[in-house]
């Protein structure tokens, strides 16, 4: 049985279930936007959008940065390379699962 996966991996999950939470970052992912075009464009509160960030940044999947009297909201790309770097590990079992299965299958036409 592997290590449990760290807490921060955890967050991340968790953070990444919520549907709006999903949305926000494909808008933030092109670059930094302030919490109101956000919310605009997700047709969402600012204050749900503002929660929503909020879980982003403790997960952390995103980060803000502070442009005059604005926050801006950016996808922090380190959190999300940790959650790719965990679901990676999980590709070379099933390509070799898969290349198993089609080399059985070739043996088994060639027969």
């Amino acid at each position: 049985m592997t290590a449990e996966p760290a807490p921060d991996l955890d967050l991340a999950f968790r953070a990444l279930a919520d549907a709006n939470r999903r949305a926000i970052l494909t808008v933030v992912r092109s670059g930094p936007r302030p919490v109101g075009q956000i919310a605009d464009q997700l047709g969402l509160s600012q204050q749900t959008t503002s929660h929503h960030l909020g879980v982003l940044r403790t997960a952390g999947l995103a980060s803000a940065t502070k442009a005059g009297t604005r926050h801006l909201f950016a996808v922090d790309t380190d959190g999300l390379a940790a959650v790719r770097t965990y679901l990676d590990d999980f590709w070379p079992a099933k390509l070799s699962a898969l290349k198993a299965a089609v080399e059985s299958r070739e043996n088994g036409a060639d027969g």
